[in-house]
């Protein structure tokens, strides 16, 4: 870990000068960090930012805040003035608007009634498709103008609009819902006797509670002669300077000011979870101003005026003051309570409101009224849009150019067209109006349809129901569901999302020794019933007999402990790190150590771990409480939680604590208890600054204990042998830096993706021809059988790290011999190693200690140490004095407290280290993996410290052991100059190491230093440097964040990445398919009402259902139960719902092209005079009836690869990130295969049928057919041919369209008026044209023809890209040398890479690259049964227990299954007598 600070000795503390710029700037260029800035250029980056700015603020100017009064109001000129009263008989005024202040009510939703429709009328018709279509649809109204009617389009575009204005209206109005429960809550407030509906309790005082049903039930303080009682009310009643009262576990209804808390000296505690994301209490003091407020009364005659700052989203400062009875004092951050947070731990507490609604912090914080979110893909299809509008001009430019060339030609010859002329502006307008279906109007409509259906697959998928909660997958917004298989960065929250908040305590180090405690583990299986065996262990009684040695005891009393006997055989250990699951875990456990404790109560050992554990009983702030007869413990901190559960389990059990002694309960063998109690003399609170705390008690013999615990920074340099502390320090950290740089090595030599990650899979593939039966004899090179091509065995279903070791071992004692001799038989070789002498050397247990702390944060855990000194009497006494005045001091008393905590914290003596774990849910660092393999980068962002925002990243594996951390921070000096120092030691590294894949990076930022950034007066250009350096670091750890800072966080990436993929070296050509690619889209993930505002910057939303609340859940675009789940989302869905749209789009403009390409082609034998080839009731119903079901079906139920094989190789994901899907090139492919069909099939029916027909010749007959045509080749091509996932979904779709066409040819012939111009429709199927044979033989031949094409390519693709030959690229196939290799090897001759001809990683360079890989191949693979049920296992890995329970196969169908896939493929290969092309593909995990 790295924090760069820039020596800024010679400049003065000043930023850096341009030469030093200039020097990063370069510094940038090596790294290729800013070449996509320089090739975007810097004036065309001015030019596009004056113009945006320009623009949002002619919006902000006249839209905002002419139409919807939304201005921007000025600041005060001195702050609020908020009287203290009981009540108020007017509303408050506010300055700053000149009118009351605003309602405590709240909205999330994104409309009001008023401006519903205005925006939504925007936002549709800025929508291209609709644009066109209106520009169109209203023209077409003019009557003479149009060939096809007046309202043909612009009365189902108002149609279409409508739906989708109806569905987002329906939307809107559930966020209204939930908003209307959320002002609803209810809240109670001081109000005058007779006020409103009032309920009486019989409680008096403000320590009464409510009862359970809050909203119902108010809670009164009735005093005598008083004129005021407490009311309930609801939250959006309530008003700046109202007096409100909470009790436990009640939320914060508004920003308030403490007047009273019954806690001890005027405290409360406070949960602030859900604003900032952090676990632990905070302390609240009302201020001492205000100490009279403890009754009705008091609050009525406490004339206090509060000065307050204007509302303002900053969550770590407020400034304001109280004046009473002329006295000011400041009001601070320790004395306001912000809404959204929970009251805990307080039975009752009395605030006055100074924020509501909107301007609380938490409002402000969040990211209100959002606009609608659309997918990205929109982008692609606008252009296509574009490009299409292009091709209908043309169209119409073409063909009326085509009418005046007939004009001039033959129209003025016929005598029967004289006076008959069109105008050409007419003409071309007809025209326009003709072809302007080959953009769909339907589009949005259908892609509607098909997102409904993805949709409800999405929420019907098993294997994302959480049995545990009960809670399935949820989308809410189905209109970005292809965003989900684009997404380049996942911004996730820490508490709740990652981690279930649940601290357990796991190992410690004594005297140079680990200890692993999993007591919890084992208790959790025995009551699950997963244990082995249940064999109920004996009471073992032994005594704590501590010596009388001042440094070595704390007692002289003997104490006994109770635990269970071990078995001598130790088991395997049950748990396993998250973040290192292959590290070897200790040998021994907490059970062992009371074993030995007891076994040789006086050896120095067991003194230590005596006093180890006594620290870890005592040096705490926790409340025991008795519950339904248990005792539980209220605690600030999980932490403090942790160690004191962990303590009750070894025996010393705290059962009484005040602010004057704490009693412990120590367990005896013979079921007896013994309560020792110690008095607490001082106890010096924990802080950020400090990062320890420290409790002073006076121990039964009267002497006096200084405990302190905290981080090992902190603890090293006040020990009594520091300087021996420190080199044993410095020697383990160089010691493992070095180990850190030989893994790093090793892991530069793996082998990796095309984007540097670790693949999944390593697969290796040779090409070979093989002829059978030639003339030339048989080849010399043995036939690989087809079921031998596909080497799996060395793939491991899931990797050992990943699973527990499979027995579980109750310890237990032997029956068969006495215990005693058992005991005796095996202590000596269990504890052999505690008789080393080192465990008394202070140097090895420096050094032991140390590594052991290593390892504890590499496992992702979070550690502290314990150090203990004893005081003499007139030692303390002296001090105490000192501290006496610090903590009375009106004058910087934090810091005068902190100033004699340093004095006293001095010549500690260590006593050990602990590692609590903070559980990750199940899957996390799986799921966490898998997505860093799919080319995502994540980002954790928590309100959380740094230190534990680090120690969850290396529990996640967000971090790894060997990864390089930079760390960010703006008290340690010039930021540009950190940025600048991170650059050259990554530059440093890609220079000694240029053929070594770069090591895994992480920049640790916290909210301080991310807001410094935006002062260029400070710190220079740190911002554009900062945001141009992310893109090349793996991963971003940002800490101490508001929720504001991380949804600015997220709108900065979304702005930046918007960068050009284009390099200079290609063609012109090149160029123009190659289009930039869709930047990487953002996700947010989180479970907390503080993560509202990130998850509505970013493209997509995904909220957890967690301890916070379902918040998140409600508001977020997707809500799913664990963040495991994220992977299927994007690796499955994602993928499948971005390759449907992608195909539902680009098949959707293809059909439409082909079928009105014959029309264009019919112009030139009608005079180009728009006469339609298509009879128009057909044509009406074309995109309703005959072609929807052929793009909705595969559009929800395709499935191009199986869930399987995408959660096993994330790398696959890319696919969707590189606009695989859906790209210009893409496009063109499609287009002119609609081009080349069309002209095809217009040819075929004109050729075969419209020259030779027989008995009927007229244009419906031609017309028909060609429509017949068009109608069963698009429904078999999309349904049969171009579907891979063919289920009877699909084949239902492709029949009833197939005989629902037939039937509408019968409804056409009987329902059709008599008559024969200019289409003879009645009778015509039955009579004229329907018996011709020539009329069949034409849509045989037509459709045989596109079928046999299709089925040709694609064999001939499928064959070349499973022998790698598909993206050779035409050049090589142009040169001699490939074709005489592909002779040689189907000579029987040279294999693969052999001779002169071309190799094999150069000409499928890109399909070393499983990611690379065509989709064919891998549909290929998928059919091999071995390899699908590989893929499928490591697909499970992070996933057991998840989804429906698998049916059991037997063996013998097992090994039937087995039999028939090694033989079947035998037999196709033995019949062939051309050259085959065979593969041997070799996989390994």
């Amino acid at each position: 870990m790295r924090s760069f600070t820039r020596s800024t000795a010679d400049e003065g503390g000043a930023s850096v000068d341009n030469a030093s710029f200039e020097k990063g700037i370069s510094i940038f260029s090596k790294a290729g960090i800013l070449a996509p800035l320089r090739k975007t250029g810097t004036s065309a980056t001015t030019v596009t930012r004056t113009i945006k700015a320009s623009t949002q603020q002619l919006y902000r100017r006249y839209v905002l805040e002419l139409i919807f009064q939304e201005k921007e109001l000025p600041p005060s000129k001195d702050g609020r003035h908020i009287p203290l009263r009981p009540h108020h008989d007017k509303p408050l005024i506010d300055e700053r608007r000149g009118s009351a202040y605003i309602p405590n009510t709240i909205r999330t939703s994104r409309y009001t009634v008023y401006d519903f429709l205005p925006k939504q009328l925007f936002f549709q018709f800025s929508r291209l498709a609709n644009f066109y279509f209106l520009c169109v649809g209203v023209p077409q109204t003019i009557p003479g103008v149009s060939t096809t009617g007046n309202f043909t389009t612009i009365i189902p575009l108002l149609f279409f609009v409508f739906l989708t204005v109806v569905k987002e209206g329906y939307d809107d109005w559930k966020r209204h819902r939930l908003d209307k429960v959320e002002n609803a809550r209810s809240a109670t407030v001081l109000r005058p006797t007779g006020h409103g509906d009032s309920r009486q309790d019989w409680r008096t005082g403000f320590g009464s509670r409510r009862t359970k049903d809050k909203d119902t039930v108010a809670v009164e303080e009735v005093m005598p002669d008083s004129d005021y009682q407490w009311h309930a009310t609801q939250w959006k009643e309530l008003k700046v300077g109202d007096v409100i009262k909470l009790s436990r576990d009640e939320d914060v209804p508004a920003d308030i000011v403490l007047l009273y808390a019954d806690g001890e000296n005027g405290m409360a505690y406070i949960e602030t979870m859900a604003l900032d994301g952090e676990t632990n209490l905070k302390n609240k003091q009302v201020s001492k101003a205000l100490q009279r407020c403890n009754t009705i009364q008091g609050i009525a005659n406490c004339q206090a005026e509060f000065v307050v700052e204007d509302p303002n989203p900053d969550l770590y400062r407020f400034d304001g003051r109280v004046t009473v009875d002329g006295e000011t004092l400041p009001l601070t951050l320790n004395e306001v309570v912000y809404r959204g947070c929970t009251l805990r731990n307080t039975t009752c507490a009395i605030g006055m409101v100074i924020n509501t609604g909107e301007e609380c912090k938490l409002r402000r914080n969040a990211n209100r009224h959002p606009k609608a979110k659309k997918p990205a893909m929109e982008k692609i299809a606008n252009r296509i849009v574009i490009s299409l509008v292009v091709v209908v001009i043309s169209l119409s430019v073409g063909c009326s150019i085509g009418y005046l060339i007939w004009k001039n030609a033959y129209e003025h010859k016929a005598w029967y067209l004289e006076h008959l002329g069109v105008d050409f502006e007419d003409i071309i307008i007809g025209f326009f109006i003709q072809f302007n279906n080959i953009i769909p109007l339907a589009l949005y409509v259908s892609l509607e349809i098909v997102k409904l259906g993805q949709m409800w697959m999405l929420n019907s998928d098993l294997e994302m129901y959480d049995k545990v909660s009960d809670t399935p997958a949820k989308c809410n917004t189905n209109t970005i569901l292809e965003n989900l298989g684009q997404i380049g960065y996942v911004f996730s929250d820490k508490t709740g999302t990652l981690t279930e908040n649940v601290m357990k305590f796991r190992k410690m180090s004594i005297a140079g020794t680990t200890w692993l405690h999993e007591m919890d583990i084992l208790k959790e299986q025995e009551e699950q019933g997963l244990a082995q065996t249940k064999t109920k262990g004996k009471e073992v009684n032994f005594m704590l007999e501590p010596t009388a040695e001042i440094d070595n005891t704390l007692t002289k009393t003997t104490t006994a402990v109770s635990v269970r006997s071990p078995n001598p055989r130790r088991s395997s250990s049950q748990w396993r790190s998250t973040g290192r699951p292959d590290h070897v875990q200790p040998e021994v456990t907490t059970e062992d150590l009371l074993e030995y404790i007891r076994l040789r109560p006086k050896a120095p050992f067991s003194r230590k771990a005596v006093q180890y554990l006594l620290a870890m009983a005592l040096c705490h702030t926790c409340l025991p409480e008795i519950r339904d007869g248990e005792i539980e413990f209220q605690a600030a901190s999980p932490d403090e939680l942790a160690l004191v559960k962990a303590a009750q389990e070894l025996g010393f059990l705290v059962v009484q604590r005040s602010s004057q002694s704490v009693t412990l309960r120590i367990s005896r063998g013979d079921g007896t208890e013994l309560e020792r109690t110690y008095q607490i003399l001082d106890v010096i609170e924990f802080s950020s600054k400090r990062k320890r705390m420290s409790i002073i008690v006076r121990c039964p013999d009267e002497r006096i204990w200084l405990i302190t615990k905290g981080a090992d920074s902190v603890i090293l340099p006040r020990l009594r042998m520091a300087q021996l502390a420190t080199q044993k320090a410095n020697e383990v950290r160089k010691s493992l830096e070095v180990e850190h740089e030989m893994q790093r090595r090793s892991e530069a030599r793996e082998p990796r993706n095309s984007f540097g990650g670790r693949p999944s899979l390593t697969i290796r593939r040779s090409i070979h021809f093989a002829r059978q039966n030639s003339v030339a004899g048989p080849s010399k090179r043995p036939i690989t059988n087809r079921s031998k091509s596909f080497e799996v065995g060395r793939m491991s279903l899931s990797a050992p790290e990943n699973r527990l070791r499979p027995h579980v071992t109750v310890r237990t004692a032997s029956y068969d011999v006495p215990y005693e001799d058992a005991v005796a038989a095996s202590v000596s070789d269990k504890f052999a190693f505690l008789d080393d002498p080192s465990v008394c050397d202070e140097g090895a247990i420096f050094t032991r200690c140390f590594k052991h702390i290593d390892d504890f944060a590499t496992e992702g855990l979070r550690t502290l140490l314990f150090a203990q000194r004893f005081l003499s009497e007139s030692e303390y006494n002296t001090w105490k004095k000192f501290y006496h005045d610090a903590e009375t001091s009106l004058v910087g008393r934090q810091e005068r407290i902190e100033a004699a905590g340093e004095l006293v914290e001095q010549t500690l003596d260590l006593i050990g280290a602990t590692a609590i774990e903070d559980k990750l849910q199940k899957g996390v660092p799986e799921t966490i993996e898998r997505l860093r393999r799919a080319n995502i980068k994540i980002w954790m962002l928590t309100g959380d410290k740094r230190e534990t925002a680090i120690t969850i990243a290396h529990s996640a594996r967000l971090c790894r052991p060997t990864s390089d951390i930079y760390i960010l921070d703006t008290t340690k000096g010039n930021l540009e100059g950190q940025i600048m120092d991170i650059v050259d030691e990554l530059n440093i590294r890609a220079e000694t190491m240029a053929t070594a894949i770069p090591n895994h990076t992480v920049v640790v930022i916290d909210g301080h230093t991310l807001a410094a950034l935006h002062e260029p007066e400070t710190h220079g250009n740190a911002k554009e440097l900062f945001y141009s350096l992310i893109p090349t670091i793996d991963s971003v750890i940002c800490c101490r964040a508001s929720p504001a800072q991380k949804a600015s966080l997220v709108t900065a990436i979304r702005n930046h990445s918007h960068q050009a993929n284009i390099t200079n070296n290609k063609s012109f050509l090149a160029y123009l398919v190659t289009p930039k690619r869709t930047p990487p889209l953002t996700l947010a993930i989180g479970d907390g009402a503080n993560d509202l505002a990130m998850l509505s910057a970013a493209h997509v939303g995904v909220g957890i259902s967690g301890r916070e609340g379902l918040q998140a859940a409600r508001v977020a675009d997707y809500a799913v139960a664990k963040f495991r789940f994220l992977s299927r989302l994007l690796l499955v869905h994602g993928r499948w719902n971005y390759a449907r749209t992608s195909k539902f789009i680009v098949a959707t403009f293809w059909k439409e092209m082909f079928f009105y390409l014959p029309t264009e082609l019919y112009q030139r034998y009608t005079g180009y005079t728009g006469t339609s080839l298509y009879e128009s009731w057909s044509l009406t119903v074309l995109n309703t009836l005959f072609t929807s079901l052929c793009v909705i079906v595969p559009g929800v139920w395709e499935q191009d690869l199986s869930a399987e094989t995408l959660m096993a190789v994330p790398e696959l994901y890319v696919w969707g990130q590189r606009d695989g899907g859906l790209n210009l090139r893409k496009y063109l492919g499609w287009m002119v295969a609609a081009v080349a069909q069309g002209v095809v099939v217009w040819w075929m029916c004109w050729g075969l049928y419209g020259g030779i027909a027989v008995q009927d010749n007229g244009l419906f007959a031609v017309g028909n057919l060609v429509f017949t045509v068009a109608i069963v080749w698009t429904n078999l091509k999309l349904l049969i041919l171009d579907t891979h996932h063919k289920t009877g979904i699909i084949l239902g779709a492709f029949g009833i369209t197939f005989a629902g066409w037939w039937v509408w040819q019968i409804f056409l012939a009987g329902a059709y008026a008599p008559g024969v111009w200019p289409y003879a429709v009645r009778g015509g199927f039955f009579s004229s044209f329907g018996p011709d044979p020539a009329w069949w033989v034409a849509l045989c031949a037509a459709v045989g023809l596109l079928t046999a094409v299709e089925l040709g390519y694609k064999s001939t693709k499928r064959n070349l890209i499973i022998s790698g030959l598909w993206r050779l690229g035409w050049r090589r196939w142009m040169q001699w040398e490939t074709w005489k290799g592909l002779l040689a090897i189907g000579r029987g001759g040279a294999a693969r890479g052999a001779g002169p001809m071309w190799a094999w990683d150069e000409a499928g360079g890109e399909g070393r690259n499983v990611e690379e890989w065509d989709v064919e191949l891998w549909q290929a693979l998928e059919r091999e049964q071995t390899v699908r049920e590989t893929l499928k296992g490591m697909g499970r890995v992070g996933h057991e227990g998840d989804g429906p329970e698998p049916e059991e196969i037997s063996k013998e169908e097992e090994d039937n299954e087995k039999n028939r896939v090694e033989e079947s493929p035998t037999t196709d290969c033995e019949g062939q007598n051309g050259p085959a092309v065979v593969e041997s593909l070799q996989i390994s995990k």
